[in-house]
């Protein structure tokens, strides 16, 4: 059985019920459970599925030029971006400016943020700066411009020239989608355009992208990974994706921070 034919099976098999065990899949389709966990891997990365506890139920298949919902997104992928909330979290020095973007996934890197953290935050998320409002020894900048309601995120002309006014030990960036050879891409133009000022100032560049963003290719090119000091992903991520970015040049943390002889400094 071919890999499409198998994943378009599994497809088939979760109509009929709400949770799937993988061993159920490998006696379905008779291969081994590493050919299944990479099935699996591909079928997440695009958003047809998801994993929950005792296996994988139908996920939200991504689109190249619309989102899901934020609703839809908070409780996509949990545990990948709390993985990656504290990996994230642990690259920040105490005394830190940052930089944090938009989305569900630089919102786990704020909450991961420790209690000895006294750094500054630039931000246009309303959702990520509400999330140090009882954290007074934080200096939060909340940058102003055009609200997007259903996300709580001001974009436009004033906030890209707020943002320009800072330069950032680290800018935390969000994807909607990371692709080896095309890039980074995302999904809005006012805010694409405030996520390249912040990372033409910023030392440091951290991508969050968890395993189902990896190979996804969203509406609109942000940058290229030459401009990115490192992608953080999950500990589930694909190995062969990994080492496309890798061989292309790309750092990539899976699911953990880097060794101190590895870097993690300037880009």
């Amino acid at each position: 059985m071919l890999p499409d034919e198998r994943r378009t099976l599994i497809l088939t098999l979760l109509e009929g019920t709400e949770v799937l065990r993988p061993n159920d899949i490998a006696e379905q389709t008779g291969v081994s459970a590493e050919t299944v966990r990479r099935d699996l891997v591909a079928l997440e990365r695009e958003g047809a599925v998801r994993r929950v506890y005792g296996g994988v139920a139908r996920g939200q298949r991504l689109s190249r030029s619309s989102e899901p919902l934020r609703a839809e997104r908070e409780g996509f992928q949990q545990r990948a971006k709390n993985e990656i909330g504290a990996v994230a979290a642990s690259l920040v020095g105490e005394e830190d400016t940052l930089f944090m973007d938009v989305g569900t996934t630089v919102l786990a890197v704020a909450r991961r943020l420790p209690d000895t953290f006294r750094g500054r935050i630039l931000t246009n998320s309303i959702t990520v700066a509400a999330a140090f409002t009882d954290r007074p020894g934080v200096d939060v900048h909340l940058a102003g411009g055009r609200l997007r309601h259903d996300e709580l995120v001001v974009s436009g002309a004033d906030t890209e020239a707020q943002v320009r006014k800072f330069y950032p030990d680290i800018a935390v960036i969000g994807s909607g989608g990371a692709h080896p050879v095309i890039g980074l891409t995302d999904y809005h133009v006012d805010e694409i355009a405030v996520r390249l000022a912040a990372v033409k100032n910023a030392s440091r560049v951290y991508v969050l992208a968890d395993s189902s963003k990896l190979g996804h290719v969203a509406l609109r090119k942000v940058c290229d990974w030459d401009a990115v000091t490192a992608i953080i992903t999950d500990s589930e991520a694909d190995p062969e994706l990994i080492a496309e970015f890798r061989e292309a040049g790309t750092t990539v943390y899976a699911g953990r921070a880097p060794d101190p002889d590895e870097g993690g400094g300037q880009r």
